[in-house]
Formats: C-alpha cells, sequence, structure tokens
C-alpha cells in the first residue's frame, strides 16, 4: 500500500488516499460487458495516480454521481480534441484507465470538482450508448509481472528515479508532496506513472506513454523525455538568469537615477529631463536652416532616451550644445560708412595704401552687392611691418567681430577640421570654435603665418585649408565633429605670411596676395611719433609733456639699435627709453623732457649696428651692388682681382649656386665681347681671376647681383676706375640682357642710408619706383637701362685707376713660360 498525499487549489484538506495495483484476475474480474466512460479534455489519468477534475457535462456528473455510490469502476479516456462536446469513438484515444470516485467537491459556480483514482489499463472498442452517459464496448490490458530482483529493473528505476530528482533540482514547478512521494515509491509501475502525470509534457505525449506496454518501454522513454526536459530547464534557468541579472542592473540603475533626480531637485539643480526641455526650448528659438533643425531634434531624442549615466550622454550633450551655440543665420550689421573706414584705417596704421584700398574697394561693392563673396587677402611682408594688427582695424572699420588664429607650427589636420565625436575629448575645430566664440557667422579671422604650417602622419594642414579659402567651397565646410555643413562664404579670412615659398602652389592660388614692403626711414619716424610713443607713454604712466623724442633722435635709434623692415624692435627700443625716463621721474631725479642722442646712448649704450657706408674707391673692380635681407635691404660691395696664372676662377664670400652662376655668366659674356671694350682674349688664358663679396660669414645668393659682377669684371679687365656714387642691382643674361629683379624698396632705402646718389635698374622695374612715395627718393637719380653695354657706359669710366695692372707684362711673362 502507498500512501499519495494531494493538496490542490480548491483547499482540500490534506488527505491520505490508498493507491491500490490490481492483479490481472482482479481487473478480469471488475471488468463489466459495458464500460461507462468518462472523457476528458486535456488530461491523461495514469494507473495507481489521483488527479482532480472539474465535471462540467450534464452526462459526466450522471456517472459520477451514480458511480460514486457504487465504488464500482469506470472508463476514463482523453479526448483528442478538448473543443468537442459530444464525443464518438473517433474523438477519443483507444487506451484508457479504470478509475474510481475518491471525493466530489461542489463549487459555488455549480460545477463539480472530482478526486479520480486510476487503477489499471483498458482498451476501448466501440461506443455502444451515449445515454444517460457513454457506454463502450472495452477489454483489460493485462500487466506484465515485474521481478524485483532483476538487475535490469532495478538499473532502470535506479536511472528513472536520478533523471526524475535532476528535473526536480533544477525545476521550480514539482510540488513538495511529488517530491515525497517519489523518495518513498517503491512500486516501479508506479513510480513511472507518478513521473509520467507529473511531468511537464503534451497531451499526445502523455497518451503515447500510455499506450507503451512493455515497462522496460515505459521507462526508457521517460528517461529520454526526462534528460530533455533537464536540459531545457537549464537554458531556461540560464536565459532567466540574464535576463533577471540585467533587470536587477537596470532597477539598480533606474533607483540610483531616480535618487539622483531627487538630490538635484533638493539642491535646486536641473534634472535631465528639465535639462532636455531646456535645450528643445532653446531649439525653437533659434532661426537655423530646416536639416540642422531636423538634426537637432533626433540628436535631442536620443539624449532624451538615454540614461544620464551613459558614457555616451556626454558626448551627445556636448555635441547639442554646440549646436544651440553656433550663429546659425546671424550675422552683425556691415558699416558702409566709407570715409569712417578710411579714417579708422588711417588712424591705426601709416601708410599701407595698397591693402587700404583693396578694403575700402571690398567695401563698397559690399554697399552695392550685399550677397557678394567676401575675398581671401593673404598680406605678405617682413616681420613687424604690422599685418596682424591691420586684421582688427579692417574688422573695426567694417562693424565686424575679430578673430585671430596663428597656425604656426600647427601640423595636425584636425585642428582644422576637428575629431570625430566618437573619440574621447574630441572637439570640433578652430574654425568652428572661433565662429562659436565671434557669435557670428560673417566675421573677420586672421590666420596667423599660414606660411608656417607643417605636415606629418596626422594630415596635411595646407590641405585642409582648401576647402575653407576656396569661395566655391566654403559655403559647405564640413567639420568632423559638427557632422553638418556650415557656410563660411561670408567670413573675410586674411592670411599673413612672411614669405610666399613655402606656401602651398593650390592654396596660394585661392588667395589674392597683397605685398607689404618694408618701411622707409621717414616712415619709421612718423610711425615712431604718432604711434609708438604715445603708447609707451600711456603704457608706462607718462604723460606727453613729460618725455619728447625728436626726429634726428629717432632717427639716431632706429639707424644704430634697430635692423628690421617693420617697427618691432624700435617699439622695444623706445619702451626702454621710456622706461628710463620714467625710473628717473620716480627717483625724484633731473632728466631731460626733450631727449638727446646722448641720453640715449646712456640708457641704450654704444650703438649695436653700423650700416654700410658708400666708400668711394679708387681701386679697379670694386663696385657697390643692392641686396635684399628678411630685415630689409643693404648695400654690398663686389670686388674682384686679377693676378698672372692659368685662367682659373676663383669665388669666394660664402656665395649660393645662383650667384655662383651669375659670376660665370658675367665672364662668359666678356670672353665673347671683349673686343667691345678693346680688352686682349690671351689674358683670359694667361690670368687667373678672383672674384670675393666680403662679409664671408654671411650667406649671399640671388640673381640680382649679375649686373654688378658684370661692371666688376669689366673694370678689373680694362684698369678703369667705377664711377663714385653709384650702385646698382639687376640680372643678366648671356646676351647681355638686363632682367629685373624684385625688393626694389628696400635696395632703395639701403641706398639712400648708405648715402648714394645715383642707382641703375633695370627698365622694367621703372614701375616698382613709381610705387613708392616720392617725397622719400626725391634726391636719388635713377638710370634705368635694358642691355649690359648701358651699365657699362654709365658705370665706367674712361680713366684708368691709380696704380693699374701692366697687362703687358704679364702676357710677356707668360710667353716666357711657355
Amino acid at each position: 500500500m502507498i500512501q499519495y498525499f494531494e493538496n490542490d487549489a480548491f483547499d482540500m484538506e490534506m488527505n491520505t488516499v490508498d493507491v491500490v495495483e490490481l492483479s490481472n484476475d482482479e481487473i478480469s474480474a471488475n471488468m463489466p460487458a459495458k464500460l461507462p466512460i468518462l472523457p476528458l479534455r486535456n488530461m491523461v489519468l495514469f494507473p495507481s495516480t489521483v488527479i482532480p477534475i472539474t465535471v462540467g457535462r450534464a452526462k459526466s456528473i450522471k456517472l459520477i454521481k451514480e458511480y460514486k455510490k457504487n465504488g464500482n469502476f469506470f472508463g476514463v479516456v482523453t479526448q483528442k480534441d478538448p473543443n468537442v462536446e459530444d464525443p464518438t469513438t473517433d474523438d477519443l484515444y483507444k487506451i484508457g484507465t479504470l478509475a474510481k470516485v475518491i471525493k466530489t467537491f461542489k463549487l459555488p459556480d455549480g460545477e463539480t470538482t472530482v478526486v479520480i483514482q486510476g487503477v489499471s489499463r483498458f482498451e476501448m472498442l466501440e461506443l455502444t450508448d451515449t445515454e444517460p452517459y457513454l457506454m463502450a464496448k472495452a477489454k483489460e490490458i493485462d500487466e506484465e509481472i515485474l521481478d524485483a530482483n532483476s538487475p535490469e529493473l532495478q538499473a532502470l528505476v535506479s536511472s528513472l528515479k536520478e533523471a526524475a530528482f535532476n528535473v526536480i533540482n533544477i525545476s521550480n514547478y514539482i510540488p513538495n508532496e511529488t517530491v515525497n512521494a517519489l523518495k518513498n515509491v517503491t512500486s516501479p509501475r508506479f513510480l513511472a506513472n507518478l513521473i509520467a502525470t507529473h511531468l511537464p509534457i503534451s497531451v499526445e505525449e502523455k497518451q503515447s506513454i500510455l499506450n507503451v506496454l512493455p515497462f522496460s518501454d515505459m521507462a526508457l522513454k521517460l528517461i529520454e523525455l526526462l534528460q530533455k526536459e533537464f536540459n531545457l530547464q537549464e537554458i531556461k534557468n540560464r536565459i532567466q538568469d540574464k535576463v533577471r541579472s540585467d533587470i536587477d542592473q537596470q532597477q539598480k540603475e533606474y533607483f540610483l537615477h531616480q535618487q539622483l533626480k531627487t538630490i538635484q531637485e533638493e539642491l535646486g539643480g536641473k534634472t535631465p529631463d528639465l535639462e532636455v526641455q531646456n535645450l528643445r526650448e532653446r531649439g525653437k528659438q533659434k532661426s537655423w536652416p530646416t536639416e540642422v533643425a531636423e538634426f537637432f531634434n533626433k540628436e535631442l531624442d536620443k539624449l532624451q532616451r538615454m540614461n544620464p549615466a551613459a558614457a555616451d550622454y556626454s558626448v551627445v550633450l556636448n555635441h547639442v550644445e554646440l549646436l544651440l551655440d553656433l550663429p546659425w543665420n546671424q550675422f552683425t550689421v556691415d558699416h558702409f560708412d566709407m570715409k569712417k573706414a578710411q579714417k579708422i584705417l588711417e588712424r591705426d596704421h601709416f601708410g599701407l595704401d595698397k591693402v587700404k584700398d583693396r578694403i575700402l574697394e571690398y567695401l563698397a561693392v559690399l554697399k552695392l552687392k550685399s550677397d557678394m563673396k567676401a575675398p581671401i587677402l593673404c598680406l605678405v611682408g617682413p616681420p613687424g611691418v604690422g599685418k596682424t594688427s591691420l586684421g582688427r582695424s579692417i574688422s573695426e572699420a567694417i562693424g565686424r567681430k575679430y578673430i585671430r588664429m596663428s597656425l604656426g607650427g600647427v601640423r595636425d589636420e584636425a585642428t582644422i577640421r576637428g575629431h570625430r565625436k566618437t573619440y574621447i575629448g574630441a572637439m570640433p575645430g578652430r574654425i568652428i570654435q572661433s565662429i562659436k566664440k565671434a557669435g557670428s557667422s560673417n566675421p573677420v579671422i586672421i590666420l596667423d603665418e599660414i606660411d608656417k604650417v607643417g605636415s606629418d602622419f596626422r594630415g596635411d594642414i595646407s590641405s585642409a585649408l582648401l576647402e575653407v579659402l576656396d569661395p566655391e567651397q566654403n559655403s559647405t565646410f564640413s567639420d568632423h565633429y559638427l557632422e553638418l555643413d556650415y557656410d563660411l562664404s561670408k567670413v573675410l579670412f586674411i592670411a599673413t605670411a612672411n614669405s610666399l615659398s613655402t606656401i602651398q602652389p593650390a592654396l596660394l592660388d585661392r588667395m589674392e596676395i597683397i605685398e607689404i614692403n618694408g618701411y622707409t626711414m621717414e616712415e619709421k619716424v612718423e610711425i615712431a611719433k604718432k604711434y609708438l610713443v604715445p603708447k609707451q607713454l600711456a603704457e608706462h604712466g607718462l604723460k606727453k609733456k613729460d618725455l619728447e623724442i625728436g626726429a634726428d633722435e629717432l632717427e639716431f635709434v632706429i639707424d644704430g639699435f634697430t635692423r628690421e623692415s617693420g617697427v618691432r624692435n624700435l617699439d622695444k627700443q623706445i619702451a626702454s627709453l621710456v622706461r628710463g625716463t620714467a625710473k628717473e621721474k620716480a627717483l625724484g631725479n633731473s632728466f631731460n623732457k626733450k631727449m638727446l642722442k646722448e641720453d640715449v646712448r646712456k640708457i641704450l649704450g654704444i650703438p649695436r649696428f653700423e650700416h654700410d657706408r658708400y666708400e668711394n674707391s679708387t681701386v679697379a673692380g670694386v663696385v657697390t651692388g643692392l641686396a635684399w635681407t628678411a630685415v630689409g635691404g643693404d648695400i654690398l660691395y663686389i670686388e674682384s682681382s686679377i693676378s698672372p696664372g692659368k685662367g682659373r676662377l676663383t669665388i669666394t664670400g660664402n656665395l649660393g649656386d645662383v650667384m655662383k652662376e651669375s659670376a660665370s655668366i658675367a665672364l662668359g659674356y666678356i670672353k665673347a665681347h671683349f673686343s667691345q671694350w678693346n680688352i686682349d682674349p690671351k689674358l683670359f688664358d694667361a690670368t687667373d681671376l678672383h672674384i670675393h663679396v666680403p662679409e664671408g660669414a654671411t650667406p649671399k645668393d640671388g640673381p640680382s647681383a649679375g649686373i654688378t659682377m658684370l661692371t666688376s669684371l669689366v673694370s678689373s679687365f680694362t684698369q678703369r676706375q667705377v664711377k663714385s656714387g653709384i650702385a646698382m642691382t639687376g640680372e643678366i643674361t648671356l646676351r647681355g640682357k638686363v632682367l629685373p629683379v624684385g625688393g626694389i624698396k628696400e635696395k632703395i632705402l639701403a641706398a639712400k642710408r648708405a648715402g648714394i646718389k645715383t642707382i641703375l635698374l633695370c627698365k622694367e622695374n621703372r614701375k616698382d619706383i613709381e610705387e613708392i612715395n616720392q617725397d622719400y627718393i626725391r634726391d636719388l637719380e635713377f638710370i634705368f637701362v635694358d642691355r649690359m653695354e648701358e651699365v657699362i657706359q654709365h658705370a665706367i669710366l674712361p680713366d684708368l685707376v691709380e696704380n693699374s695692372v701692366d697687362f703687358k707684362s704679364i702676357l710677356e711673362q707668360s710667353t716666357t713660360n711657355k
């Protein structure tokens, strides 16, 4: 006898049910000719097991009432289709279970719950009656007799129990009563039926187990299903654990987020939702393009869905705030008062007429045509001439915001285009940052030192600037961080450079080049009087009446303490003079309010620079040339001498290749045209020629010394004197033609400083002379030439120099040596 504990959902009290296993003879004795049939929906009753069922059909209720009283057996068969109300033979499975009523319960809704117990299996042959309930012909199914001592049976039972307990340990749907029953089961057949009853498988699979007759086959099928259920539950548990962990993490984050939100509210700060709402309100007030508005709303929706603790939250937030901070379609109003603009430019800068005229032209056209694309200007000139400060004056003159970008030494392309916002620490490029800083889409942006940008493995800045400085492309400038096109066509870009040689040709082609030459002595004096001295007095706390620096003293400072094309060092020297005066005033000492040269020497010391003064030479072969340097112009001497030898040419003075080629061209031209100057051709083989340019420690190069070298050589080979007070510059060809050269203004200023009064130039350089203020060159004489014959005619006198070389004796000695 086996005890089975049942506790259902209908508040059944705990019952002890005796489960009786009948022998085959007992089953045959209790099997009636016509067996009452109770059809079940969605359930299978196994022998020796107890299940509760709900009875609702009238026929089933009659059967239960009658057989509860007499205690006889009836057949329980499972319907194939649970939706059929009046099943026929074809609607029922053939194999069923004999059963008897254990207990009945009446429910409040009128239905009856019945606890029935299975006894043994039977086979239904056919239905015979349908009233008052279903009746059928049936035959009993003999159960095989099991040998409890059989090793095979014991192994099957042990495997079955092990598989069952594996499922129980990993599952949470097996009731405790079933677990206790399994532990106490001794009957192999009841063990199998009990497991089959509680196994969560389909009705069809349970019916297939009921149909299996040999116990071994039934046990093996159950073990297979148990193993399948174990694997399934293992996967389910793994999934549930992961889901539970994810949910726990989400709940934790949500809880912390809510706490943080509450703390922020208590502290008076903005919560993420309020922050997003504020951003949305700011976006509604922007007058930006449609595509920008759509992109902004999309990013804001993404931000609203994100957890504020997520790493990407700050990335998206920073990007959205950049979109709001940029001045989309916001422009400052240009000032079209031409006279006022001209006055501002004249106030801040002395000279620079070309630049001022170009800016006024731009304003004039902009006044007539408001949608004009801004020009791309490039100011080229030596250091200290006011290129950078000119940009600030331009922005003030036209009423625009001023931004300065220093490009010197910049190598990373991301400086211009920005980084992709997926990178840690990403930010927009300096162009977009400058636009944001200006708060206007049409500022004046100074690209300072554009000739000093570099390139390496991180990209080429010059190539990145091509899009920025192209009026046809910069209306859709693309920044990697912004991810949207930005219109730069209204920005006035002004680039500055000291030299054009290092600027990429494609970039140079996109800019309008305006050359700014160095200042003359007169210009420097005027700049010092109008700008530098008043500025330094104000910066050092002195008034105009405390110190006066005259023009002669300023010239002394410029000539003796500076060597530059601009006025940057001059400004420093004037600052030293003002500081020296301020010190005397602070100490209460007496000082000259009108500064003298002696005061300048006392404060600045001995003059550091001695500009070359012209030295009249009576020696043949010494000619004065003019040179351009980075700090302005200078004079240089070309010296040549002839000595007995074998036609060798020696060139000294730290000369570059181009300058050496000029010497070779000059000598070649003389050899080809010796008859013009009555030169004996035998001298070329009987003498050695030495050309030297003084100051050998200073590198020198360029073609502009060509006519100077040729004049020096003609003077040496003819021993004729060079005209005094004359200097020259120009390139020569083998055909004797004189070509134009650059740096004319600086060279003329150098000649004037040296006291030279006559200057020989190529005819094509006449235009450069016309651009110089005529007041500065009034006392100079310019001779414009086209060929070398004209140079010799103007530069060399017919008289021989004193102590001239005796070429006749040199030639006689050469003939004797041969």
